[in-house]
């Protein structure tokens, strides 16, 4: 794909601004943790697969420049980037697998000089961003066995390049599926209240020449009703080893609408997306945002009175019975999820 949405570049993070976003294609460059943690809430980088890549680059930035030399205290500092990177946003599973990758990396390496674990720890982040550009492409290999030729598919906030490196997961399925000469159209549901579909996803989608019509998200029920969408496909934040599934506020309504007009749905994610110490999505962390992000963040005046209460979770959880299957780098996962992710996955 011509689109990285993160990469090392100048000796800094080189990042898409997302919030900028269809209005302008602006990059940044990120010199430091504060504004890495920043560019994290806020947005301007986000999707869990490019998280986990932020994660790898995140650490590398925080380390390379220390002035230490024996591995105690090196630890001890590195132990603090991954915590207080961690702290940014809690829902994404591939943002503590990343940090995670990183620390092992120094551990496994412990008795040589720092200077060489740097290295290794900007080589196993680069690794991160090979692994996912692969990852992406086998996710799109598997998925498109799914898609039909005159296939409508709907899709809910952003899982394509954006959300990864350069390709995607949910919509790496439809990139697959057009380059195999399939026909297909795209719906994509706005998704408020931070509008990753309409801002997003539509942007990518046109951009690469697919068939895309933006709905507001109270739509979808209606054109399943009348017969227009054939699959809904969406990307996940988090995995629990039963297979409920977390990802943007929303996927959940799709899911039980599906369910109800017989359609499929599925979800597309990585092997890193998949959190193996929790059994089922209760246990997943949601996040919760700034109540301006309902009241008035894309609007030029304020939708809703002063004062007013606003809940506003960044996800819901989809439980694996709504689930038809799980597209993954490693193969399909259809039910029983417990026991078949586990196989498909190798754990």
């Amino acid at each position: 794909m011509d689109l990285k949405t993160i990469e090392w570049k100048a000796n800094a993070i080189k990042i898409i601004d997302q919030t900028k976003l269809p209005r302008k294609l602006e990059y940044i460059y990120i010199r430091d943790l504060k504004s890495l943690w920043q560019a994290i809430k806020e947005l301007k980088v986000r999707g869990a697969p490019a998280l986990g890549v932020a994660a790898g680059l995140g650490v590398y930035l925080g380390i390379k420049d220390l002035r230490v030399k024996d591995f105690a205290r090196f630890l001890q500092q590195l132990e603090r980037i991954i915590k207080y990177l961690a702290s940014c946003r809690p829902t994404a599973r591939n943002l503590f697998w990343g940090l995670e990758k990183m620390r092992q990396a120094a551990l496994k390496n412990k008795n040589k000089p720092v200077s060489s674990i740097k290295r290794i720890i900007f080589t196993e982040a680069q690794k991160i961003i090979e692994e996912d550009r692969s990852a992406c492409r086998h996710i799109g290999y598997y998925g498109a066995k799914l898609i039909k030729g005159k296939d409508a598919i709907l899709t809910i906030c952003n899982a394509g390049a954006l959300a990864t490196i350069d390709y995607g997961t949910a919509l790496g399925v439809i990139y697959r599926a057009r380059e195999e000469g399939k026909n297909i159209k795209v719906f994509a549901c706005e998704t408020r209240p931070l509008l990753q579909g309409a801002r997003l996803t539509t942007w990518e989608l046109k951009r690469k020449g697919v068939d895309v019509t933006l709905i507001c998200d109270s739509m979808a029920a209606a054109l399943m009703q009348q017969g227009k969408i054939s699959k809904v496909i969406a990307g996940a934040d988090r995995i629990a080893l039963n297979g409920d599934t977390a990802n943007k506020i929303g996927t959940y309504n799709l899911a039980v609408l599906s369910k109800y007009h017989q359609i499929p749905f599925y979800i597309a994610a990585p092997l890193s997306t998949f959190d193996f110490s929790i059994e089922s999505g209760k246990d997943i962390p949601i996040e919760e945002r700034d109540k301006k992000e309902v009241t008035g963040l894309f609007f030029k005046r304020p939708i809703a009175p002063a004062g007013i209460k606003v809940f506003n979770p960044a996800f819901d959880v989809t439980p694996h019975r709504l689930i038809s299957a799980i597209i993954t780098d490693k193969g399909i996962i259809r039910p029983h999820y417990k026991l078949n992710i586990k196989k498909i996955l190798d754990i």
